[in-house]
């Protein structure tokens, strides 16, 4: 593995298009606002932000090779990433994720990865071909990766040995895929990162607090579990116990990749050494100042 390399991330690297109002907003609702195009996905969120903390994130995705991928190609590498081992197709679209939020928060979201989901174990070949490691010498460094991915996929990666070795850290994209993480569960593997409504639907029941929901999920396998719930605590989980924070409140302008954010601002609190109290607290302050509409630094 080049040594200039931190953590891999592993899932969908697409474009976002946005549409944000500030007015409330609810089905049918025709308001002004600002459209935007922007690098996303939940890998590429991650990423982002991580190169923003001084770290260098390699990416593990299927992009097209249409002209949408090689602009977005060259803004993963302009951002500081590492793409040379992402998955390129001929006959693949890049992926798209449609969202619009409005000031009552996210309205409705569309995410189109279906050509990630078409490449399948192809965007993992560096793991098994001697870039980054073999079956026999596997990857031992940390790694972030998306539930955009399959079932079959996220499960045969959760028993295979091509990450046994690595630091793992995992999240849903989404609580409609929230259940596609069930396989780390079952093997007591990675830490995964979820909201209270992805953390209910993978225990399928409901919680009231993200304590409750940090333990349900431990109860069910989790080796670790941070669990977010909005500008409410937030809450890590593990053998050794529970840490319970409440979030700074702050006014919100934007919620898609707040839980990216978060996600990459605690890996990265912790791959310069903090310990859990002060990764988590780092992690909440980096969310909130992204809803808020400041960058994370």
């Amino acid at each position: 593995m080049s040594a200039s390399i931190d953590i891999l991330c592993i899932g969908s690297v697409l474009w976002d298009v946005i549409g944000r109002s500030p007015s409330a907003m609810r089905q049918g609702s025709d308001v002004a606002g600002r459209i935007t195009r922007i690098p996303g996905g939940v890998a590429m969120n991650i990423a982002i932000t991580l190169a923003r903390f001084g770290l260098t994130p390699a990416l593990l995705s299927a992009v097209g090779r249409d002209a949408e991928g090689d602009e977005l190609i060259a803004a993963c590498t302009a951002r500081g990433m590492v793409t040379n081992m992402v998955y390129r197709s001929e006959d693949l679209p890049t992926d798209r994720y449609m969202a619009v939020e409005g000031a009552n928060g996210l309205i409705a979201a569309i995410a189109d990865a279906h050509s990630l989901e078409a490449a399948g174990d192809k965007i993992l070949r560096p793991l098994t071909d001697g870039r980054l490691g073999s079956e026999s010498d596997p990857y031992a460094g940390l790694a972030a990766l998306d539930g955009n991915l399959t079932i079959n996929l996220l499960s045969d990666i959760a028993k295979s040995p091509i990450l046994k070795a690595a630091d793992l850290r995992v999240a849903p994209a989404s609580p409609g895929k929230a259940e596609r993480l069930s396989p780390f569960l079952q093997q007591g593997r990675g830490t995964l990162y979820v909201n209270l409504e992805e953390a209910g639907l993978l225990c399928q029941q409901a919680f009231e607090t993200s304590q409750a929901a940090a333990e349900g999920l431990l109860k069910r396998g989790a080796a670790r579990v941070l669990v977010t719930d909005g500008g409410d605590t937030a809450t890590d989980g593990n053998a050794a116990g529970l840490i319970a924070q409440t979030p700074p409140q702050v006014l919100v302008t934007r919620v898609t990749g707040a839980g990216d954010t978060f996600m990459a601002a605690h890996i990265a609190a912790e791959r310069q050494g903090a310990d859990r109290e002060a990764a988590l607290a780092r992690a909440l302050e980096a969310a909130a100042s992204y809803v808020s509409g400041v960058t994370p630094k």
